[in-house]
C-alpha cells in the first residue's frame, strides 16, 4: 500500500511539474500572439485548438461522456477558468505592466487555499501556509522588480484581479468533478464548454486571423496544444491525487520559470532583485509540498507492537 502510494505521489508531482512548465511557458508565446489577437479572439482560438487536439484524444480512447454527476464541476470550471480567466488575463495584461499583473493574478492562488477549506474541507498544515507565505513573498519581489517601467490602470487591475478569482472558483469547482469523471473527460469537456463560452468573438477572431502573422497564428496554436490541452490534462490529473490548496500553491513555480524563460528566449537578463523573487518562489514550492517526515515516522512507531516489559 505504501509503494503504491508514493507512487501516486511522484506521479502526481511529476504531472503537476509539466503543467507548471507549459503555463510558464505560455506568457512568452502569449507575448507574441497578444499583439496580434485581441483579448477574446486570443482566447477563443487557444481554447477551439485545445479542444479540437482533445477531442482526438478522447475519441480514440474512447472514454465516453463524464458521469451526469461531474457535469456542475466541468461546466463552472469551463465557463470561469478556460474562458473568463483567459479573456480577463489577456485584456488585463493589455492595461497594466507585467509585475502588477504579476503581483494581482498570484492572488489566486491564496483564493484557492482560502476557497478549499471552506467549501472543499480542505486540511490547512503549517507547511502548506509557511510555502505558500514563502512563494507569495517571492511573487511580490519578481512582481516589484518588472514594474519600473510600465504603467498600470484600474480596469487593468480589476482585471487581473477578476482573472485571479475566476481561477480559484474554476479550481475548486473541478476537484469534486474529477471524483467522479476522468482527468480526460473533465479537461475535454471543460476546454469545449470554454471555447463555446468564448463564441462571441468568433468574428474578431476571423478578422485578426485574416491580419495576423504566421508567427503569432502558430503561437495561438502552440498555446493550445500544449499550455491549453496538455497542461491543463496534466493539472487533473495531480489535482485529482491531492488538495487544490496544494495544488495551487505549486503554481507559485511559474513566476520564477517565467523569468529564467524569458532570459533564455527573450534575452531579458533579470536583476538580481528577480533571481532572488524566482529563488523565493520555488522554495516556498518545495516546502508547501513537502510531506512532514517526522509525523510520518511518529505515526509508524506508534502502530509498531511495543515490547512487553520483563516484571
Amino acid at each position: 500500500m505504501s509503494t503504491v502510494r508514493n507512487r501516486s505521489h511522484i506521479l502526481g508531482t511529476g504531472a503537476a511539474a509539466v503543467s507548471v512548465l507549459l503555463w510558464a511557458s505560455a506568457f512568452v508565446s502569449i507575448r507574441s500572439a497578444g499583439s496580434a489577437y485581441s483579448p477574446g479572439a486570443l482566447a477563443l482560438g487557444r481554447l477551439a485548438a485545445g479542444a479540437l487536439a482533445l477531442g482526438v484524444i478522447w475519441a480514440v480512447r474512447r472514454e465516453g461522456l463524464p458521469p451526469r454527476a461531474a457535469w456542475r464541476g466541468i461546466l463552472l470550471s469551463g465557463v470561469l477558468w478556460f474562458g473568463l480567466y483567459m479573456v480577463a488575463l489577456n485584456w488585463g495584461e493589455q492595461r497594466v505592466d507585467a509585475g502588477t499583473a504579476a503581483l494581482v493574478v498570484n492572488v489566486g492562488p491564496l483564493l484557492i487555499a482560502l476557497l478549499g477549506a471552506r467549501l472543499l474541507g480542505d486540511p490547512m498544515p503549517p507547511r502548506l501556509l509557511a510555502g505558500m507565505a514563502v512563494s507569495f513573498a517571492g511573487a511580490v519581489t519578481v512582481g516589484l522588480s518588472m514594474s519600473g517601467g510600465g504603467g498600470s490602470s484600474v480596469l487593468g487591475v480589476l482585471l487581473c484581479l477578476l482573472a485571479a478569482v475566476t481561477y480559484a472558483f474554476g479550481v475548486v469547482a473541478q476537484k469534486p468533478a474529477l471524483g467522479r469523471a476522468t482527468p480526460l473527460q473533465v479537461t475535454t469537456f471543460g476546454c469545449l464548454t470554454g471555447a463555446l463560452a468564448c463564441l462571441p468573438f468568433a468574428g474578431q477572431l476571423v478578422h485578426d486571423a485574416a491580419r495576423a502573422p504566421a508567427s503569432a497564428t502558430l503561437n495561438m496554436v502552440y498555446l493550445g496544444i500544449f499550455p491549453t490541452a496538455l497542461a491543463f490534462t496534466t493539472w487533473a490529473y495531480a489535482l485529482a491525487r491531492t488538495t487544490a490548496s496544494r495544488m495551487g500553491a505549486t503554481t507559485y513555480a511559474v513566476p520564477a520559470l517565467v523569468v529564467l524563460m524569458s532570459w533564455a528566449a527573450l534575452g531579458e537578463v533579470p536583476g538580481v532583485l528577480t533571481l532572488a523573487g524566482g529563488v523565493l518562489c520555488l522554495a516556498g514550492v518545495a516546502v508547501s509540498r513537502s510531506r512532514a517526515r517526522d509525523a510520518r515516522v511518529a505515526r509508524a512507531a506508534a502502530a509498531e507492537p511495543r515490547p512487553e516489559k520483563v516484571p
